[in-house]
Order: C-alpha cells, then structure tokens, then sequence
C-alpha cells in the first residue's frame, strides 16, 4: 500500500509523466516498484516445466527480457493514470504466514471497478511480488501459453530472441 500510494502521489504530481515522458516513468518503476517484485520467480512461473531446460545464462536472460516487458508494460499502465483510486480489501495473513495475497480494487471515473491481486512471498530481503492478477487473470499464466509456443517454435533461445525484439520495439516507440 505504501509503494504504491507513494508511486501514484509522484504520477499525480509529475506533469511530464502525465504527459507521457516514458522514459521518466521507466525511471520511476526501476527506482520504486521493482525493488518489491522477485523477477526470477515470476519467470520461473511463467516458463513451468520449460524452466528447468534452460541454461542458467539462458534463465537469466530471459529474467532480463520478462523484466524489461513488465516494465515497460506497468509503466505504460501509469502513464495511462489519470483519477483512479484504490480500495484495499482487509488482509487475511496468519504472523507465520510465508504466501500473501493483498486484494484491491481500482475505480475509474465512469467505468467499472477492476480488481488487481497482488501474490507475494516471504524472502530474507523482505516481502516480494512473484504475480499480479488483473480481474482474476493471473499475468505469469497469461504469459505461460505464449512462452510455450515459443519454445515448441525455436526453443528457449527462440523465446529469448521474440521478447529481445518486443523490448527492441517497444523502445524504439518511445
């Protein structure tokens, strides 16, 4: 709740990021939101059983790649801002507890409300993001599928290289 009050109090404020300064926006997510997600995982979830066939090199550029999609995907969603606001549905969490889902909901003026969950784990360094769910779509599993084809398609290398030339693309838009 924190993070994002914080995050959402800056894109407020910030008219360049309003207006749709990208890359302002990609600095905001990289300093603020990133630091909470654990990255190898979500990857990790998203791959399933494909996972454990690629080569450390290869898991940690596709973690690089999932990463930079991601990024640029939430940062777009801010630029995209304008009234929203953010109910944050009571947590049911035991003081053992290691697997968190902290439910909200976002209102939009004039449209229906959207409920985003956020799935996050205990880690030595402090709790992490390892799955976001947009009106009950799990995003790892939305990207699961696609991974799949890909690597049928042109193997783990293959998925590295379409989400090289989506990232490449994306920021050749910007």
């Amino acid at each position: 709740k924190d993070v994002t009050e914080e995050v959402l109090d800056i894109v407020r404020k910030d008219k360049d990021i309003q207006s749709g300064n990208t890359k302002k926006v990609i600095d905001l997510v990289d300093a603020k939101v990133l630091p909470h997600f654990n990255f190898s995982r979500m990857t990790a979830l998203a791959m399933g059983k494909d996972w454990r066939q690629a080569s450390p090199t290869q898991q940690k550029a596709l973690t690089d790649e999932f990463r930079t999609l991601l990024v640029r995907t939430y940062s777009k969603a801010l630029t995209e801002y304008r009234k929203q606001t953010i109910d944050y549905k009571p947590l049911k969490m035991q003081p053992a507890d290691t697997d968190v889902t902290v439910r909200t909901q976002i209102h939009q003026p004039g449209g229906k409300p959207i409920q985003l969950d956020y799935f996050l784990e205990k880690r030595e360094q402090g709790w992490k993001v390892y799955d976001i769910s947009v009106a009950g779509v799990s995003l790892v599993t939305n990207y699961r599928d696609t991974f799949a084809q890909e690597i049928r398609a042109g193997g783990v290398d293959g998925l590295i290289k379409t989400l090289q030339a989506k990232n490449s693309a994306s920021s050749q838009k910007q």
